[in-house]
């Protein structure tokens, strides 16, 4: 865990590199209480653990080939992600960073059936934030998915 001052957000945390594990989504959480307890903001830790842990799942899912075992990229390093914590008195921003091949998961909020056993988690993220939203950062070879949450 990195604790810094920075202009735009005078509280900042990160996690990582994690490998996209099934692990990942527990440690995230865990990593989301202890900080929000830190910075006072334990009144939005409910709704950040579950952001962060469908976020998160998100990569996983990605990061798993069709036979259940991770992806594993051409150099045969396993896919890992990183959890930033940003905040200010009134906002909260948690980005999840991964470092995906981009045709492995781009995003896409849809609306599941009643009978699926998946697909809710950015629906999920859509009622519980402000705002949200993904993009594509080719200087670092990743992609960000980002949550807004608001006091």
């Amino acid at each position: 865990m990195s604790t810094r001052t920075d202009p735009g957000w005078p509280l900042f945390a990160g996690l990582g590199p994690l490998g996209a594990l099934p692990s990942a989504p527990r440690l995230a959480r865990a990593f989301t209480a202890l900080v929000l307890a830190d910075w006072g903001m334990s009144d939005l830790r409910e709704d950040c653990e579950l952001i962060v842990s469908e976020l998160t799942a998100n990569v996983i899912r990605a990061a798993t080939g069709p036979d259940g075992h991770p992806r594993y990229d051409a150099e045969g390093r396993l896919p890992v992600l990183w959890l930033r914590l940003l905040g200010d008195s009134g906002e909260l921003r948690l980005e999840v960073w991964d470092n995906l091949a981009p045709e492995l998961g781009k995003p896409a909020q849809r609306q599941a059936g009643t009978t699926d056993e998946s697909g809710r988690g950015l629906e999920i993220i859509a009622a519980l934030s402000k705002d949200w939203g993904w993009d594509h950062i080719p200087s670092h070879g990743a992609k960000r998915v980002w949550a807004l949450v608001a006091r």
